[in-house]
């Protein structure tokens, strides 16, 4: 098989990127060893976070910092016998979530994220998707009136740098929002700019069927097998039906990415946050209106198409370590006291692996070191929201077009001595 391009991972990341190589007139090939957006994609909140300008950083008070190290938590968790391992790359995400390092960083990230919903929205038409989506935003929610009055500060705060817009919502509006909240709160803050995905494994099946009716192709394959050609195409993979040989190849494969970049040399400083969920009923009369984190607990509830879905924070852990639920095993009892959950409606509980990099933003651009290489991952928190946005830009930067954000601030060789 040939093709002008492969793009290795079928996650939001790469099948954009695929689309927007295949509407430029590409042969383009797609392959990954599972089907479309069956990993990271697959199980997240549901969110295009435009109000996300600031990438999540690490703690920097005392009080969070020694809540965590208890490793008790909700909203974070880590293995004893990954921390070493784990260390120089905490302690540089932990400088980088510095206030003046922050703030820079914010301001280099938000073009990204100020084009994720206009990106989005161009493949949700282009594939039929509309009715996956919701376009009222999120909320968060307290418990307290001091997290609720430093949302507000913080929100003021963004809403004037960035232009992100926002609600402030009282106790009793939110009794009307959401009849069956069981607890007493003290106020809330909805997002409203940002959208909501019903199901985001069906989203990505309808911009993998756009992909395909522009003549792309989907094709089963290990990755790893990447090999740099240098008398011929270029660069050669192996799948189940023949070597696959293009000119060019796409490395989107999130928290597999080390799997190719490693071998061909580039040691980025790559680590992973795992993250849990569970689908549940609700109880009869019972309705989440919507997506709806309780800030103060550390856990996120979305009415999904499959149920409620009950997400949880940051595991910091081996990538490939066995599944350690216990944060969701902590949330579903706070959850359950919060909203009238029914039964589990999944076998077991989820679990991915998001892409980091201690800088928080995401590596895309050429590979400097190879012809025909091109590096699109490590976005975090925000793959979902940032995909069609990269898919985008980094087309255009392959075909030498003028590219809808100025990629300079996430070039590979950033991390290159």
């Amino acid at each position: 098989m040939k093709a002008d391009i492969v793009v290795l991972g079928a996650g939001i990341v790469g099948l954009s990127t695929a689309i927007h190589l295949a509407r430029r007139g590409k042969s383009v090939v797609l392959l990954d060893r599972r089907g479309a957006g069956e990993e990271t994609s697959f199980g997240n909140a549901g969110l295009i976070q435009r109000e996300g300008v600031f990438p999540y950083g690490f703690p920097h008070d005392f009080g969070a910092l020694f809540r965590y190290a208890l490793n008790n938590t909700i909203d974070a968790h880590y293995h004893f016998r990954a921390l070493p391992g784990l260390v120089p790359f905490l302690a540089r995400y932990w400088w980088h979530s510095g206030f003046t390092q922050h703030s820079r960083i914010a301001r280099l990230y938000a073009p990204l994220i100020e084009n994720s919903i206009a990106e989005h929205e161009d493949l949700i038409n282009a594939s039929g998707a509309g009715e996956l989506i919701r376009k009222d935003g999120w909320m968060k929610v307290f418990r307290t009136e001091k997290a609720r009055d430093a949302a507000y500060k913080e929100a003021e705060s963004l809403s004037i740098a960035f232009g992100v817009n926002h609600q402030k919502l009282s106790a009793s509006e939110l009794k009307v929002l959401e009849p069956s909240i069981k607890v007493d709160l003290a106020g809330g803050l909805r997002w409203t700019d940002p959208w909501s995905i019903r199901d985001p494994h069906s989203l990505n099946k309808a911009y993998l069927a756009y992909f395909q009716s522009l003549g792309g192709r989907l094709v089963s394959g290990d990755a790893a097998t990447l090999e740099h050609v240098l008398e011929g195409p270029g660069w050669r993979v192996a799948t189940p039906e023949g070597p696959l040989e293009a000119r060019e190849v796409v490395v989107a494969l999130g928290p597999w990415a080390d799997t190719v970049t490693r071998k061909l040399g580039y040691h980025f400083p790559l680590a992973v946050k795992r993250g849990y969920h569970m689908h549940y009923g609700t109880q009869e009369g019972a309705h989440l209106n919507n997506w709806v984190l309780d800030a103060e607990r550390g856990y996120f509830l979305a009415p999904m198409l499959r149920g409620i879905r009950l997400t949880t924070g940051a595991e910091f852990a081996f990538r490939d370590s066995p599944k350690t639920p216990v944060q969701l095993t902590r949330a579903e009892p706070v959850a359950r006291e919060f909203f009238p959950l029914a039964e589990r409606r999944d076998e077991e509980p989820w679990m991915g692996a998001r892409p980091c990099t201690p800088d928080m933003m995401p590596i895309i651009g050429k590979a400097p070191r190879h012809q025909g290489l091109w590096l699109a991952f490590g976005h975090a928190h925000h793959g979902m929201t940032l995909g069609p946005v990269t898919g985008r830009a980094l087309a255009e930067a392959m075909l030498g077009e003028k590219t809808v954000v100025d990629l300079k601030p996430y070039r590979p060789d950033r991390f290159l001595a």
